[in-house]
């Protein structure tokens, strides 16, 4: 699987065009998410990700790590392109949108 540290995938988000899945929960999502990060729960992640594109590279987000490595697993099992980024929210520095 591959990964990318929260600072690291800042930098990234600066410099190029990404698209950000946010697997938490829609409360945890509300409460303060990355700007422009699309929320998928892990929750329903097993039968929302046919709206995703396989097509397309994603970038996959939690409050810390666990979920979105979990998420990314399941992910890469149907086919897409994913890159967990680690330390999630917990390590976020840049802006927050509520």
């Amino acid at each position: 699987m591959k990964s990318i540290s929260a600072t690291e995938f800042q930098t990234v988000k600066q410099l190029e065009e990404v698209v950000l899945i946010d697997v938490r929960e829609k409360d945890e999502y509300q409460a303060g998410h990355i700007p422009g990060a699309d929320n998928f729960p892990l929750s329903e992640l097993g039968t929302i990700y046919t709206n995703l594109d396989k097509n397309q590279s994603y970038y996959v987000v939690c409050q810390a790590g666990g979920r979105s490595g979990r998420a990314c697993e399941f992910l890469e099992a149907q086919g897409f392109d994913v890159t967990n980024v680690t330390g999630g929210m917990n390590e976020w520095q840049g802006e927050v949108d509520k």
